[in-house]
C-alpha cells in the first residue's frame, strides 16, 4: 500500500470540507493507495497544473469540491491542493497555487 502524503495546507482545507465529501475523498484516496486509477467521472487529468496531476471530484449537497493529487512520486500519492469549486472552469489562482504546492512537496 502506498502512503498518502498531504501538503499541510491541503490537509487543512480538506478538514473544512463537509463530512460526506471527506468520506468520499477518503474512499478515493484508499483506492489510489491500493494502486487503482480513478478515471472519469471521479477524476480527470490536470495537465494545466503539471503532467501526472489529477483532479479528484467530489460533489455532495453542500457543493462541489476538488482535490489535486500526483501519483508519479516514488514517495507515494501526493495530495497538494483542495478547494470548493464555485465556477465551471478552475480559476487561474487555484492552478498557480497548486503548482507552487506540488513543487514544495517534490522538492522536500
Amino acid at each position: 500500500m502506498r502512503p498518502v502524503i498531504f501538503h499541510p495546507k491541503a490537509r487543512d482545507e480538506i478538514r473544512r470540507f463537509p463530512k460526506e465529501a471527506r468520506t468520499r475523498l477518503g474512499r478515493g484516496l484508499y483506492r489510489l493507495q491500493m494502486g487503482e486509477s480513478l478515471g472519469m467521472p471521479n477524476a480527470r487529468p490536470m495537465a494545466t497544473v503539471a503532467l501526472g496531476v489529477w483532479e479528484f471530484r467530489v460533489r455532495d449537497e453542500d457543493g462541489v469540491f476538488r482535490v489535486f493529487y500526483y501519483t508519479a512520486s516514488a514517495a507515494g500519492v501526493l495530495v497538494f491542493h483542495a478547494f470548493a469549486k464555485k465556477t465551471q472552469r478552475t480559476p487561474a489562482p487555484e492552478i498557480e497555487l497548486a503548482r507552487k504546492r506540488l513543487k514544495e512537496l517534490l522538492d522536500a
